[in-house]
């Protein structure tokens, strides 16, 4: 994407040359590409503009701390990034002993045994148990601080792969952020926040599209009452669309679970914006008559011209990204990401 001009509220523009100056001192001989240094110098006439408003001192430790916790979570998971994650969310309160938890636990050994690494924000009850199931070397915790808790659980203290953070925004951005897939277990209001926060992520597009499998013991009620309150008083009268379901998966069992997380990958790999172009890159490319089905399926996403297949776009060229892999491209409507959800799926059953 290009990096334009930044507009830095009504304070007085920066002065390139102090910027260039600053820049230089902090780049040193560090190679960086043009998107980065246009990035870094944005970043500082953002900070000239903090000075030069007047910000109060409470609102500079808010964004002092936020950069700065963005910025080691930056640096812990970067050596990871090519590795598969499943962020996992669920109540604090729930014992070892429950079947809740040991469900948790064994789903995580699971992924973990497929070669995923687990995110869990480090507390106690299912943060608990993901990492326990896990394994420290394949686990990640974002703890956040809080006065009735004493830090993070047993199984991720002291590791280099614990991020400890103060405030639950940045916290909540990097669980998602780097994250392939989610499970979100029984919960209060913690799991609830973060369940719908990121079922608006992925409604709105502001996640990139990942599998999300709600999951509970089998006989278990808590999806089910949430499902009756979706579909009678959020559905119905008409607050969320009913395509919009695609969106999540409930499981009752660890396989039901993991075959949702993993299966979502069985062909589609990742995605990215080359200007108006939505790539889908994928193992296998669909073949001529499934092209043609997907089309006809799916032309109600379509801006304007077709599901095509398609190579590797010069943005993607020139960062080197993914290019031995087929890849579909459309003019996607940017509104109906649950169709695109269920395009994926479609495109998971593909077989060339």
């Amino acid at each position: 994407m290009a990096v334009g001009p930044k507009t830095v509220g009504t304070a007085e523009r920066p002065d390139p040359k102090v910027i260039d100056a600053s820049f230089a001192a902090l780049a040193g001989d560090r190679p960086l590409s043009s998107a980065q240094r246009e990035l870094l110098r944005s970043m500082l006439a953002v900070i000239w503009d903090l000075g030069r408003e007047g910000i109060d001192v409470g609102d500079l430790k808010i964004a002092d701390a936020a950069l700065a916790e963005m910025t080691e979570a930056f640096r812990v998971f970067r050596p990871y990034r090519s590795v598969r994650k499943m962020t996992m969310f669920g109540s604090a309160r729930t014992q070892p002993e429950d079947p809740v938890y040991v469900l948790a636990r064994d789903l995580a050994a699971h992924l973990a045994g497929a070669g995923w690494m687990v995110i869990t924000g480090a507390g106690p009850g299912i943060m608990a148990a993901g990492i326990e199931g896990a394994g420290r070397d394949q686990s990640f915790g974002i703890n956040i601080r809080l006065p009735h808790e004493e830090g993070a659980n047993p199984f991720i203290a002291q590791d280099p792969k614990l991020v400890e953070m103060r405030y639950f925004f940045t916290r909540k951005l990097m669980l998602i952020k780097e994250s392939h897939g989610y499970a979100v277990l029984p919960g209060g209001f913690g799991t609830q926040d973060e369940c719908y926060e990121l079922l608006t992520l992925l409604q709105t597009g502001k996640a990139e599209p990942a599998p999300m499998v709600l999951v509970d013991i089998p006989g278990g009620t808590y999806w089910k009452g949430w499902q009756r309150f979706l579909d009678e008083e959020a559905i119905r009268p008409g607050w969320v669309s009913p395509e919009d379901v695609a969106l999540f998966r409930v499981a009752n069992t660890v396989d039901e679970a993991a075959a949702e997380l993993l299966g979502f990958y069985r062909n589609y790999h990742s995605c990215r914006w080359v200007g108006d172009m939505l790539v889908l890159r994928l193992q296998v490319a669909p073949s001529r008559t499934e092209l043609a089905d997907l089309n006809k399926r799916f032309s109600d996403i379509v801006a304007s011209g077709t599901i095509r297949g398609a190579s590797p776009f010069p943005p993607e060229r020139s960062g080197n990204d993914h290019l031995e892999l087929p890849r579909v491209a459309l003019r996607f409507d940017k509104f109906h990401f649950a169709r695109l959800r269920l395009l994926i799926d479609a495109l998971n059953e593909c077989t060339g």
